[in-house]
């Protein structure tokens, strides 16, 4: 939990040291804000800046403040110039808990319960439960195989496999790209979170990753042999005989966030799924994206989406259905709103829709947070 600055650091300055950025405040700033429960760090920067991911290019210190991040209810952050230069203060009673800069109520189970792993063969498995159950749960004995190096205390995680970023198989076919459910072996099932069409334009048939929840935890008893006895500590979800063995993480993610744009975007970087199987996003929406820390993606990374703009066939220049298709006219991508990064693997991240005009789909694609066409 982060810890609340004493009175004396009261004391927050913001500086436009540019002109450039100078010009990214709102004509229609407030003179005065008071920070309210509830309100995040993004809300705020779009109260004072046309573009808030650059709130943390602006957002200077005083020398004596170490966490420019803390902002509590109550605060009052007034806008002045001085010296030609904007300066937004801050000062409050320092009551509460500092706000998010994203809702993190939103992305919790994203945080916690999911991650992403390149593959999941060699990982150990359960292979037996206790007295032949079907399924157990906190307090009982797993039996699993591929943990030979394990050491008695050790704490592991139980996950299973869920879906499968990359390319799908639909009716034993390749088929269209996107999420795959799988099966308790971790095998494809079918295709789920609106497969989408072709992702494997940019990365061929290669397996983005494996998307894992977290059931529960579990401390190694012994090993003998090539089985390790393991027992369920916490009251997680049930474990199943397939569900697999993850190291258990101290600190799996970030609880805070500074938004900033990324050095560069992939020309195929796109949604490659929306969360819970939905045909579209929205404001607080999570996405997964096909870009990852290899990308040079990383927590807090903005990017703009947009939608391919169609080819449009020109049937006024041509009066035949043939002439206007042979002479197609490609229209201009659409905006369609913002995405922040919060959870960062190899080849995929998570994302959440921060504001949008119309909704989000899959394969929409993704782009520098200035861009504007």
């Amino acid at each position: 939990m982060l810890k609340r600055l004493p009175a004396v650091l009261t004391a927050m300055l913001l500086t436009v040291a540019t002109y450039a950025i100078a010009a990214e405040v709102r004509n229609d700033h407030p003179t005065t804000y008071t920070v309210k429960r509830g309100d995040t760090l993004w809300d705020i920067a779009g109260r004072f800046l046309k573009k808030p991911w650059l709130w943390p290019e602006i957002w200077q210190a005083n020398p004596q403040v170490k966490n420019p991040h803390l902002i509590y209810p109550g605060d009052v952050l007034s806008l002045a110039y001085v010296n030609g230069r904007a300066q937004v203060r801050s000062d409050g009673p320092r009551v509460g808990e500092a706000i998010d800069t994203i809702p993190l109520a939103q992305i919790q189970p994203f945080l916690k319960q999911l991650t992403v792993v390149n593959e999941v063969e060699n990982l150990p498995y359960v292979i037996g439960l206790e007295e032949g159950h079907l399924i157990t749960s906190a307090g009982q004995i797993v039996y699993v195989r591929g943990m030979g190096d394990a050491q008695p205390g050790q704490l592991v995680s139980l996950a299973r496999p869920i879906q499968l970023y990359g390319p799908g198989f639909l009716n034993g076919d390749l088929a269209r790209s996107g999420a795959s459910v799988l099966d308790y072996r971790g095998a494809r099932e079918h295709i789920h979170w609106s497969a989408i069409d072709s992702v494997r334009e940019a990365h061929g048939k290669e397996k983005l990753g494996y998307e894992m929840m977290r059931h529960a935890t579990g401390e190694v008893m012994r090993v003998q042999g090539d089985v390790t006895v393991v027992l369920l500590r916490d009251e997680g979800r049930e474990i199943r005989v397939g569900d697999r063995i993850l190291p258990l993480e101290t600190a799996p993610y970030d609880s805070t966030y500074m938004p900033h744009p990324p050095a560069g975007v992939r020309p195929d970087a796109r949604v490659l799924a929306v969360a819970d199987g939905l045909n579209g996003a929205g404001p607080n929406s999570v996405v997964a994206l096909n870009i990852g820390a290899r990308d040079g993606v990383n927590n807090g990374t903005v990017f703009s989406l947009w939608h391919d703009g169609p080819r449009r066939p020109d049937v006024i220049k041509h009066s035949t259905p043939w002439g206007a298709k042979t002479d197609k006219v490609e229209m201009p991508d659409d905006y369609l709103g913002h995405v922040l990064v919060f959870r960062t693997f190899d080849r995929v991240s998570y994302g959440l829709v921060m504001d949008a005009i119309r909704p989000i789909k899959v394969r929409d694609i993704l782009k520098h947070p200035d861009a504007t066409q």
